[in-house]
């Protein structure tokens, strides 16, 4: 068992299945949402007052929903497996370790969160809370899965090119919110006694689009940007499918809209939502430099100014 720990490709391998499986635990929860067995268990940490897991007076509401709280735990087997892999290598990278300890970490509050959500009957904001702590899980487990891979020497993109990747991340992670405002302002509530934010469902659904040409826009313009600069095919690479995730994911956007939400759809948007995300940090990472040379870009700034 340490002999297998003790290998690279464990790690990557536990690395990737923890990001798979984020991202999956994702479209699950959609479906529990799409299918209004958001309270198919009522409360928690009981699936019912009575019971820890779900009855036959629950139906296949109460199926749909414990099924996705059991994916919880297959999620912690696979973090645990990777923590400990990555214990076991900690002298090769201590960087992979930290990156363990925070998924793992993740998915505890994420379980918290979502008792909570169920607690507060489905509550819009403390849905949306829930889809964005699983998306600030999905970065962290890119990360440590990155980080587990052969790093080919890195390339320096020129500051303003680095800055231009900062805001499309920045624009990636505020589409993603403002989708979380657009599915509490729709008909999914996951229950229905759920209630709503109020908005205007068009209202929301177009300023989500805006935001979604920009975020495109931006994309094009950089990888443009990287091609007249000679870039590594591997980074301009990153960049051409950060643009073709993107066009893909409107497309599905825009045939969910008109043909009026079906739930197969929104999940696959759901999952082009995650694949949008993780194209956006592999681009962002593509451009950063290697730690030690970005803290000396710093240092250098620094002393220019102070020249």
């Amino acid at each position: 068992m340490n002999e297998w720990l003790e290998r690279p490709a464990t790690l990557r391998g536990a690395a990737f299945a923890l990001l798979a499986a984020n991202i999956g635990i994702v479209c699950t929860g959609g479906l529990v949402r799409l299918t209004g067995s958001g309270l198919g268990c009522p409360t928690w940490p009981r699936c019912t007052d009575e019971s820890y897991v779900t009855t036959s007076e629950m139906g296949y509401h109460g199926v749909i929903e414990f099924g996705n709280r059991t994916l919880t735990f297959v999620l912690s087997v696979f973090a645990v497996v990777a923590l400990a892999a990555a214990w076991r290598q900690r002298a090769r990278s201590r960087a992979a370790l930290r990156g363990a300890v925070w998924v793992l970490a993740g998915i505890a509050a994420q379980g918290v969160l979502g008792g909570i959500t169920v607690r507060m009957a489905l509550n819009p904001w403390t849905v949306a809370a829930h889809f964005l702590l699983s998306i600030a899980l999905i970065a962290v487990a890119f990360l440590f899965w990155y980080r587990t891979r052969e790093q080919p020497p890195r390339w320096t993109a020129p500051r303003a090119m680095r800055t231009a990747g900062i805001v499309i991340t920045a624009v990636s992670a505020a589409v993603l919110v403002l989708g979380t405002v657009v599915t509490g302002s729709g008909p999914h509530s996951g229950d229905t006694k759920a209630s709503r934010t109020g908005f205007d469902p068009e209202a929301m659904s177009q300023l989500h689009a805006d935001a979604v040409f920009v975020l495109v826009g931006l994309s094009i313009a950089v990888w443009f940007g990287l091609r007249a600069l000679g870039a590594p095919l591997r980074v301009t690479r990153a960049a051409a499918v950060l643009v073709l995730v993107e066009l893909s994911q409107g497309v599905v956007g825009f045939v969910q809209y008109f043909a009026g939400l079906p739930w197969y759809v929104v999940i696959l948007h759901m999952l082009g939502a995650c694949l949008v995300w993780t194209a956006t940090l592999n681009l962002l990472l593509a451009m950063s430099p290697p730690r030690s040379q970005a803290g000396s870009d710093e240092r250098d700034h620094s002393l220019a100014s102070t020249a």
